[in-house]
């Protein structure tokens, strides 16, 4: 009995362990997707990614982006420059909030200019929530916070 009661709990800790490590390369799939899909400047991509809920959240030169829609627009116009961000995936961590529930935290380095102009490189904490749906992993919030110049 008790035999089995030890092989249960081992069991059980093994599944644990692997659901979690598959979520985290689950979120690990989609944030690398939104990364490239940022750097290619893809709406369409972006419009899959990102929840369509007016209680997404983007916070966007320091002001909030609410809903799938008006992140479109702002990116839009912030495509039409230049955009490029670069993660350092040595850095990078996936903090498991619940079985549906990731923050993504992300240090990177994001190139944004208008067009003709030199870009700023700006280091940034990109911390990302995601909310897994039936459809799939989706981006609920993306919180950047600039880090200072040292």
């Amino acid at each position: 009995m008790l035999k089995r009661f030890l092989m249960l709990i081992a069991l059980a800790m093994v599944a644990t362990l692997a659901r979690a490590s598959t979520m985290e390369d689950e979120v690990r799939a989609v944030f690398d997707k939104y990364i490239a899909t940022q750097n290619a400047h893809d709406l369409k991509g972006m419009r899959s990614l990102l929840s369509d809920s007016p209680d997404m959240l983007w916070i966007s030169r320091g002001r909030p982006i609410w809903g799938r829609d008006a992140a479109l627009k702002n990116l839009e116009e912030r495509y039409k420059g230049t955009w490029k961000i670069e993660v350092d995936k040595k850095e990078l961590r996936v903090i498991s909030v619940s079985r549906r529930v990731a923050q993504v935290y992300a240090p990177t380095q994001l190139s944004v200019g208008d067009p003709g102009t030199e870009p700023a490189r700006n280091r940034l904490y990109i911390n990302l929530v995601m909310v897994k749906k039936p459809e799939g992993w989706q981006i609920v919030s993306i919180l950047p916070i600039l880090v200072p110049p040292q």
